[in-house]
């Protein structure tokens, strides 16, 4: 599995990519993998404000519906219209075109308790 260095993990398999406090939201591909193929996804509405580990979105694949969670609290500033009409880019492109929303961090505290890269892979090998 594809474990990028450039970006922080959370347990439940969300991904985070922090940019001076805006930060870009998506799947592993670990997630997607587990997910099959996806064949819906329901967005974040714009504007809302999320607590880290609250459920933000539903993904749902030939396979199951999915929860994701956000990787950390703040207000939801974009989210990426093209899943609506390409929802397989969570499996084709998980890490660039399939992010899912972005966020206007509350704070930079929750980043704290995301896993690295390097956990995030100790974490996929006990699995």
């Amino acid at each position: 599995m594809k474990v990028p260095t450039n970006l922080l993990y959370a347990t439940s398999h969300e991904w985070l990519r922090n940019d001076a406090g805006h930060a870009t939201v998506g799947i592993t591909d670990h997630a997607q993998h587990e997910l099959t193929d996806v064949v819906y996804v329901e967005l974040p509405s714009i504007g809302a404000t999320i607590e880290a580990g609250q459920q933000i979105c539903v993904v749902e694949s030939v396979k199951a519906a999915s929860d994701i969670y956000s990787p950390a609290s703040g207000t939801v500033t974009e989210v990426n219209d093209a899943l609506s009409q390409d929802p397989a880019l969570l499996n084709t492109d998980p890490y660039d075109k399939g992010w899912i929303f972005k966020l206007r961090l509350a704070t930079d505290a929750d980043l704290s308790s995301l896993k690295s890269p390097e956990q995030y892979t100790e974490q996929l090998h006990s699995l």
